[in-house]
């Protein structure tokens, strides 16, 4: 994705979930900010430093309506990362937030949701808006500092008012719009 061109965030694809009674989705989150991280157990970059900054934001950001998901992205070492090892591992590194584990795509290594975002790797970093559209996209290490101010602006903007633009946008509902074929 385009990090200069603000997109709707696509809906997860997601086989199983770790750390949660609800299912969330996008669509149910809407009106909260959303900090949508992707990792592999496996993967040097998220376990020293990707999932400890998680486990930070949700420290910091716990009384806030900033929701944290981890999405577990297995795009190589398939038959080692199992959902089952990925459990163990939630455990032993002690991660509380909700932990997705993206679906496998059935074209190639490359699971449902990482291809609907144009991941190019774990870790990514995604910060989705109150208005659900994607506001940060960021493969690789990024400093604590840069995605707390991200947060912090994004969690300080208004709660839109969704009721009133569902009600007077064609093609909208509770799930959300599509284009009028009309329009343009």
């Amino acid at each position: 994705m385009n990090s200069n061109h603000r997109t709707a965030a696509p809906e997860l694809a997601v086989s199983t979930w770790f750390n949660t009674q609800e299912r969330p989705s996008l669509a149910r989150l809407r009106g909260r900010v959303v900090f949508l991280h992707a990792f592999q157990m496996l993967c040097p970059a998220c376990v020293s430093h990707g999932l400890p900054q998680m486990q930070r934001v949700q420290s910091i950001f716990r009384d806030t309506d900033l929701q944290v998901l981890g999405l577990h992205s297995v795009f190589e070492h398939h038959a080692v990362m199992t959902p089952e090892a990925l459990k163990a591992f939630i455990h032993e590194y002690r991660l509380t937030f909700p932990i997705a584990v993206d679906q496998p795509s059935e074209q190639g290594p490359i699971p449902k949701t990482m291809e609907r975002y144009g991941m190019r790797g774990t870790p990514t970093a995604i910060i989705i808006g109150r208005d659900g559209h994607v506001e940060h996209h960021r493969f690789g290490i990024e400093d604590d500092m840069v995605i707390g101010a991200r947060l912090a602006t994004l969690l300080s903007a208004p709660i839109p008012d969704f009721s009133a633009a569902t009600a007077t946008s064609a093609g909208c509902t509770s799930e959300g719009c599509v284009p009028d074929a009309r329009a343009g």
